[in-house]
């Protein structure tokens, strides 16, 4: 990455489309973590983390329609 970085309104579908992009990271290492070390407390994180996707699937598909709405 460059370190550019193009700024993005609240409304903007890149912005949670990074957020996503950092909760598949967490889940990425919460997985390497509970495989090397099988914990409850990590299961319980990553089903917040998937909860947290759900939301963010809703809110994308929201973004998405509004900026349909506006085109």
């Amino acid at each position: 990455m460059s370190g550019y970085t193009i700024t993005s309104r609240e409304d903007d579908p890149v912005h949670t489309v990074r957020t996503i992009a950092r909760i598949a990271q967490m889940l990425i290492e919460l997985r390497d973590e509970y495989v090397s070390r099988p914990r409850e407390d990590t299961l319980q994180q990553i089903e917040q983390r998937l909860a947290d996707l759900g939301k963010l699937h809703d809110e994308l598909k929201q973004k998405i329609a509004t900026q349909r709405e506006r085109e």
